[in-house]
């Protein structure tokens, strides 16, 4: 099974990560980062790039960027969590990296993050448009509050997440965050099926 470009899980499987300062470890989390990029943020960025050379009131692709950001999230707080999977546990994961990463917990309360899973992730998933009075848009502020009704920038959530990403990825390279690394291990090894 590949598990990003060039690489499959017995690939994965040969590394040796055992040993904290083993190189293997600089292979290992420049494969995450190629499964996340390939995958979702590249395709996400193209999306932007196409939306931003359109007039305001024709940029189209907002719900789009955000579905493909909003299944990043829930993946990057399973990977911190060293989930398998998020079943039954989505919410709760989706809220708490907001509300805990480095670049949005200043937008994100916890019940804040909360509304946003269900009014945009949730809402845009599983129904296609936002929940309540809550909206996409591509200019202001990352997330505006008017009374309970959100209005997400696209584009900057965009490019928060991939701020986040690599806070992340700085993180997983320090060989004293030993928990994260274990995580990370543990969702990895799902993926491959080992």
């Amino acid at each position: 099974m590949q598990v990003a470009p060039d690489f499959d899980s017995s690939d994965w499987l040969s590394l040796n990560l055992d040993d904290s300062m083993s190189k293997d470890w600089d292979k290992a989390i420049a494969v995450f980062r190629a499964r996340i990029y390939s995958r979702f943020i590249d395709a996400a960025d193209v999306l932007v790039s196409m939306d931003e050379k359109q007039s305001i009131n024709n940029r189209r692709f907002g719900f789009a960027i955000l579905a493909i950001d909003c299944a990043v999230v829930e993946t990057l707080g399973a990977f911190q969590e060293g989930l398998t999977d998020t079943d039954k546990k989505s919410k709760a994961t989706f809220a708490k990296f907001l509300s805990t990463s480095p670049g949005f917990k200043k937008y994100f309360s916890l019940d804040r993050a909360k509304q946003f899973y269900t009014d945009f992730r949730c809402g845009i998933l599983h129904q296609a448009e936002t929940g309540g009075d809550s909206k996409v848009w591509s200019v202001g502020e990352l997330l505006r509050d008017d009374a309970g009704r959100l209005t997400v920038n696209r584009t900057k959530f965009h490019e928060q997440l991939k701020t986040d990403i690599e806070a992340y990825i700085t993180a997983l390279r320090d060989t004293k965050n030993s928990t994260l690394r274990a995580n990370f291990r543990k969702k990895m090894k799902f993926i491959c099926r080992a």
